[in-house]
């Protein structure tokens, strides 16, 4: 544990309940694209599948569980509690286009051929694209809410600081994750577009 992942853990979760917090306190999901939430809800559950067979420290237990039930009440608020607000005419992205695709990469290219592992490469790759629904749906509509861009921007400071994470534990741990690194790169890239809009606009 570092400086840098434990801010980029931080960033995450605060991503997390503003998103939350907003659909909650207004009693409304517009703007906010079901499809991206659902993708990260699959990105949690693949990912942490080791929940049940291996213990890290509490710290991780408890980071991980945080995101699992975070993700379903989001999607829950979204598809159930504040169907009626979601907008679905614009939440149009194929996501079967990066669920199959990132399926055949994660058989493909893995640390180790083995379910667990596979699941978690899975679980990376698909994370790099996961927000793409959001951004498409954003692009579409000309729009986004103050809240929903907070929550982009903090999403996007967590990936850049996983990239210097990863840097850091490079430099003085010797450690290095090929698979991890890349996927980080390409959706720090998919943000920087975002993060160039959001800093010029004063949000």
């Amino acid at each position: 544990m570092n400086i840098f992942r434990l801010t980029g853990d931080l960033s995450h979760l605060a991503a997390i309940i503003i998103l939350l917090l907003k659909i909650w306190k207004t009693r409304s999901c517009a703007g906010i694209s079901g499809k991206s939430q659902l993708l990260f809800g699959l990105v949690f559950t693949t990912r942490y599948l080791d929940l049940f067979t291996a213990f890290i420290s509490l710290y991780n237990t408890s980071m991980k569980l945080i995101y699992v039930a975070c993700s379903y009440a989001t999607v829950y608020l979204i598809y159930m509690k504040f169907k009626a607000t979601y907008d679905g005419n614009h939440d149009t992205f194929r996501v079967e286009f990066l669920v199959v695709p990132v399926g055949g990469l994660s058989f493909l290219v893995n640390h180790d051929f083995s379910p667990l592992e596979i699941l978690w490469t899975f679980s990376i790759y698909l994370e790099s694209v996961a927000i793409l629904p959001q951004l498409f749906m954003i692009s579409k509509t000309g729009e986004a809410e103050t809240i929903t861009t907070h929550y982009l921007f903090f999403l996007g400071l967590y990936r850049a600081l996983y990239l210097i994470n990863w840097i850091w534990r490079y430099y003085f741990e010797g450690f290095f994750d090929l698979i991890a690194v890349v996927a980080g790169v390409v959706q720090t890239i998919l943000y920087c577009d975002f993060f160039y809009l959001y800093v010029t606009k004063g949000k």
